[in-house]
């Protein structure tokens, strides 16, 4: 049976580009017969990155059939996954995000979950001298996931061996990192087609914090200003996306790569709460400017507070 490689609802480049890595080193190093799937459509980003190295866009799974053998990359949060999961055989997981419970195996699995900065650079890793034998599309693919969730070594979660591995990736593909990362961005912050609640659920990630269920969403771009001018639609649609996804407030981050700040949009007392005792922030109307504040998984769930 095909052993299926994905990684969160929501698929952003690493969710994107992560599961064609592993699934081609199963596929052509291991031996395994495996396949890399997506759990929705990509964002612009990613499919940039699909057209630049000329990948083929994964299915998007609409079933998964019980006893599927799967490989859970780039999270370990069943909240993230297709709602009968643990009905699958889950043989491994590679992630580094903080450990959720919920997950349930058939048997001992290898998991490796590391703290830095991208999925992709825990493959380049446990792949190691194979990386030899990888196509020029498959190494395209885990350097773009690396410098999608380190901002091109911007945020905070940018650990030595993430900056170190993309730069080897770069030097193998004869890439400029600096003229390829500022493309990316471009076509992340081209958002002009999505609407309203699309741009809500585009990078989001469900949170449970003290028993209030939050949807805590990031549009990370180098163009603030169209989402920005957009805050009226978007604050007013909130409300139906909380209801829709069983939430009790969306929280949303515009995340200003180049400014190195985010924008948090305020549409209520909650909102405005949780901003404050959050971020030591002082808010005075419906946007607060958080100096720094880049990453969702370092320096934003952390510290939420009620």
């Amino acid at each position: 049976m095909t052993t299926l490689v994905f990684g969160h609802k929501a698929p952003d480049t690493d969710s994107t580009g992560s599961p064609i890595v592993w699934a081609w080193y199963l596929s052509e190093i291991k031996g395994v017969d495996a396949k890399p799937m997506l759990l929705g459509e990509p964002n612009t980003e990613a499919l940039f990155v699909l057209d630049y190295w000329d990948l083929d866009k994964p299915e998007i799974l609409s079933d998964l059939a019980a006893d599927t053998p799967v490989v859970i990359v780039d999270t370990n949060n069943p909240a993230e996954l297709p709602g009968n999961v643990n009905d699958a055989d889950i043989t491994g997981v590679i992630d580094h995000h903080r450990l959720v419970a919920g997950l349930e195996t058939r048997g001992p699995i290898e998991i490796n979950i590391q703290p830095l900065a991208c999925t992709a650079t825990i493959m380049y890793k446990m792949i190691g001298k194979d990386w030899a034998q990888a196509p020029r599309g498959v190494k395209g693919a885990a350097l773009s996931c690396i410098l999608s969730d380190t901002l091109a070594f911007r945020s905070p979660t940018t650990t030595q061996e993430d900056r170190a591995i993309a730069e080897a990736l770069a030097q193998d593909l004869g890439v400029d990192i600096d003229s390829y990362a500022d493309e990316m961005f471009a076509a992340k912050s081209d958002v002009s087609a999505f609407s309203e609640a699309e741009l809500l659920r585009m990078d989001s990630k469900e949170f449970d914090l003290d028993g209030t269920a939050l949807r805590v969403s990031v549009l990370e771009t180098t163009s603030p200003q169209p989402l920005l001018e957009r805050k009226d639609a978007l604050m007013q649609a909130m409300p139906k996306v909380a209801e829709e996804d069983g939430a009790a407030e969306v929280l949303l981050f515009v995340v200003d790569i180049l400014k190195e700040e985010a924008t948090l949009l305020v549409p209520n007392d909650t909102v405005r709460r949780i901003a404050e005792r959050s971020f030591d922030a002082r808010v005075e109307g419906d946007t607060v400017v958080l100096p720094g504040i880049m990453s969702r998984k370092k320096q934003i769930i952390p510290n939420l507070k009620l």
